[in-house]
């Protein structure tokens, strides 16, 4: 009996004069109307459930226990915490320790990229290591000022001085500002558990957008290296070349410090790895070295500076070489951040361009990580981690941060175990922040930028690297040189939009213009080196009876290829339709309202080349034919014999189709009564197989399709047709496994009771003519084509339908889908 609910729910579908049935949909006992029934009793009866829109709430609203995990996923250090032990305390060390010695120099050459004082890059990287162990996923990580994003923020900076010029509003109070408006966007973002956002970024794009970033980066740092002054470091990168070169003989004694101290960085790498290759054993010791080059050569030439500028700092006089200067001790410039709507309204245009770089570079290092270190990272979680960091750093002047990829990579090569070491990192750079100021007055500017060119350099995508995306994606290599080239002739925010708009254009026009195939039937044969492989009678005497490997497997069997061999198939195997009239059409990428037009315009323009109208003569005067199909030419009475045969199917492989849409429905079904017109009186059967998605099939069904429908239901005659069903043995005890044993078990029972029943049969030699009977019951008991699977207690298979029986033009895969069609084609004109 109905319940009350669905008694409501009828009731006001019929006030609304809704039809609850305007497809007949299944369950209908007028979709059965003319049907053959399924009648195997040893079959489970099966009918499909439609999902509902309770279920689908049911699937997507969190419960409870769901609710508890999303909360104890934001903190993922509760999980390890509890398990530190000592061993992990000495990997934490020697990483954040070695790192440490690399943020500190590092840190404070990126803040002049960001066109800060270089005490906020120290704030930064000190803010950064500090709170992101918290949330981490990724052990490898180290968050902290990094070359593109100083840049990015350098460019913000510029921009929104001008803006807001004649209103008091320093610098560092735009980068701070800018720091908690992109952190809290990244951090809403992980908290409603977006990180899948970041995969729409394209490999090419991100590449591209390093790669043009570090050249532009480079550029820009020659003229600080070499002394050179007079011009914009922050023109299009070719500008800057262009003023390098007219202004080459303005050079100085920075240029002696520069060169030397960029050359000094690479030969130490290079000697270092010479020396690891040739004495393998001490590899460990020429890492570490080869890590510290960078504040080595930062203390070797702090040492120089002295040497050359300790008297005009005492007398107050302009040092001969270019320093940082004074760096106040300790955190001079931590207050609760001061954000009005004047100061993001100032940055709101490159905002987006900031929370790009914010993800790429973070998730995609993460990423990348945790593959080399076999573990799987979070990206949403990881989102929440750069968030917090960016909005609780500026509290003591921070300015926006994300992952370093040279820091990450030292650090997972110093052996790193959890992100508590970032902790240890942390404690480093405060040190540095109160105990180092007066060495840092001394650093050279020149060579601060050899760090930062050394740096960069190495995010330039090699050529080799390019020459394999040619050789998997061509098209996509054009996208990552129009990247680098618009960044290197414009700036890096127009390369980094370029690049991803690029790489999502390209992914609608394939979504877009996607095409099907037509597939077409193929015997083939299983072949290990010259032998056919076919487990046939004679094989297995002379194995003994002994089952091969390959025995049980279908050594000839039918498979389904493009007629086109457009998959690269062996064009010399000729493949046509698998029946006259019978088509299996594939999707290629999805089936969505973007390309459903594409796809079915394809189908029905195939099938008209490849069939004849069914009644051509079913006009009665020359002005009912439409006026595509103007019919003969005047005089001449009947069309020329067509041997082409006439619609009979259609099967549609949705095997890379997961979700459908109303469009692409309603296209099917305005193709479907195209095709009757052209088919009648007949009409077309549609079937389906490899369908994935439950509500898909709900879809299909509202809009008639998956079972029958008769070719004439008003004039009361219906036809016989064949409905094919797919059924698969039941598991436990009645499954194929479950009869193999019980075989094997009887086969040793009768080997062991052979020899003592030989002289038994030899003196009933007269009762042969029954035995043979007996044994002739018990083959056609266990036959295979008998349904030879281990019996229930009264002698029947337990097997059962894989498909609803209420859809009977659902199947399981494309075989199942042709023998269906092809067992009612008879039924067809032709």
């Amino acid at each position: 009996m109905a319940s009350t609910a669905t008694n409501v729910g009828h009731g006001l579908a019929k006030v609304l004069g809704i039809n609850l049935h305007y497809r007949n949909e299944t369950g209908s006992d007028r979709v059965t109307r003319g049907e053959s029934a399924f009648s195997i009793e040893s079959a489970d009866s099966y009918v499909e459930g439609e999902p509902t829109a309770r279920e689908w709430l049911h699937d997507v609203l969190p419960n409870g226990r769901e609710l508890a995990e999303y909360f104890a996923s934001l903190f993922p250090f509760v999980h390890w915490i509890s398990r530190y032990n000592v061993q992990w305390l000495i990997g934490d060390l020697v990483a954040g320790i070695t790192v440490g010695a690399v943020v500190v120099p590092q840190s404070m050459a990126y803040a002049k990229l960001a066109e800060l004082p270089v005490e906020f890059g120290l704030y930064s990287s000190f803010m950064g290591v500090l709170i992101y162990w918290f949330f981490a996923t990724s052990k490898d990580i180290t968050i902290g000022p990094v070359a593109v994003l100083s840049t990015v923020t350098g460019n913000v900076v510029l921009s929104a001085e001008q803006k807001l010029a004649g209103q008091g509003i320093s610098r560092d109070i735009i980068a701070s500002s800018l720091a908690i408006v992109a952190g809290a966007i990244v951090l809403f973002l992980g908290l409603i558990r977006l990180g899948w956002v970041v995969d729409l970024i394209s490999l090419p794009a991100i590449s591209a957008f390093m790669t043009g970033s570090a050249i532009s980066i480079a550029v820009g740092q020659i003229p600080s290296m070499m002394g050179i002054t007079g011009f914009s470091t922050r023109d299009a990168t070719y500008k800057v070349v262009i003023n390098i070169l007219k202004h080459l003989g303005r050079s100085n004694l920075n240029a002696s410090f520069g060169l030397t101290a960029l050359f000094l960085l690479y030969a130490i790498r290079f000697t270092c790895n010479q020396l690891a290759k040739r004495f393998p054993k001490r590899a460990k010791l020429f890492f570490f070295l080869n890590t510290l080059r960078t504040a080595f050569v930062i203390l070797l030439y702090v040492l120089f500076s002295y040497l050359v500028n300790r008297g005009h700092r005492a007398n107050g006089t302009k040092p001969v070489i270019t320093t940082l200067g004074t760096v106040p001790r300790g955190f001079q410039h931590a207050r609760v951040p001061h954000i009005t709507t004047n100061i993001i309204s100032s940055f709101a245009t490159e905002l987006p361009s900031t929370v790009i770089v914010l993800l790429i570079e973070h998730i995609s290092i993460a990423k990348s990580f945790g593959r080399v270190n076999n573990y799987v990272i979070n990206p949403s979680q990881e989102l929440v981690a750069i968030g917090v960091s960016n909005c609780l750093g500026p509290f003591l002047g921070a300015y926006p941060a994300t992952g370093s990829f040279s820091r990450t990579a030292i650090k997972s090569k110093a052996g790193v175990r959890t992100p508590f070491a970032g902790v240890i990192t942390a404690v480093v750079v405060l040190l540095a922040i109160y105990a180092l100021p007066a060495m840092f007055w001394y650093i050279p500017n020149a060579a601060l930028s050899a760090v930062i060119i050394h740096a960069v350099l190495d995010l330039i995508t090699p050529p080799n690297t390019v020459y394999q995306f040619w050789r998997i994606s061509p098209l996509e290599v054009i996208i990552f040189f129009a990247g680098v080239i618009v960044t290197v002739f414009s700036s890096i925010e127009n390369g980094i939009y370029v690049t991803v708009s690029v790489s999502a254009a390209m992914f609608a026009f394939r979504a877009f213009k996607a095409k099907g195939r037509f597939m077409g039937r193929a015997k083939i044969h299983s072949v290990v080196g010259d032998h056919l492989i076919d487990p046939t009678e004679e094989d297995k005497r002379e194995s003994g009876g002994r089952k091969t490997p390959s025995e049980g497997e279908h050594s000839v069997r039918e498979v389904f290829l493009p007629i086109d061999h457009k998959d690269g198939s062996n064009p010399n195997i000729q493949l046509e339709d698998p029946y006259p009239g019978i088509f299996i059409y594939r999707f290629s990428e999805g089936f969505n309202y973007p390309n459903a037009n594409h796809y079915l315009d394809q189908l029905t323009d195939t099938i008209f080349k490849k069939t004849r109208r069914t009644n051509p003569g079913s006009y009665n005067r020359p002005g009912d034919r439409p006026w595509n199909d103007p019919g003969p030419r005047r005089g001449k009475e009947t069309e020329e014999a067509d041997a082409r045969p006439t619609l009979k199917a259609i099967i549609l492989d949705f095997s890379s189709v997961n979700n459908i849409d109303l469009t692409s429905v309603q296209n099917l079904i305005d193709v479907r009564n195209q095709l009757d017109k052209y088919a009648a009186p007949d009409t077309v059967d549609w079937h389906f197989c490899n369908i994935n998605n439950r509500w898909t099939k709900r879809a299909l069904a509202a809009a008639g399709f998956g079972y029958y429908t008769p070719e004439n239901p008003d004039d009361g005659v219906t036809h016989r047709w064949k409905p094919i069903f797919s059924v698969a043995e039941i598991g436990g005890s009645y499954s194929a496994a479950a009869e193999a044993e019980a075989r094997e078990n009887r086969h040793t029972q009768r080997t062991l009771s052979q020899g003592r029943s030989q002289d038994i049969e030899a003196a009933h030699a007269g009762s042969e003519v029954s035995s043979d009977a007996g044994s002739l019951n018990k083959q056609l008991e266990y036959s295979k084509a008998y349904g030879g699977v281990e019996r229930n207690e009264r002698g029947k298979s337990r097997i059962a339908v894989v498909q609803g029986l209420n859809r009977p033009l659902f199947h399981v895969d494309v075989t199942a889908a042709l023998n269906s069609a092809l067992a009612n084609a008879q039924r067809k004109s032709h």
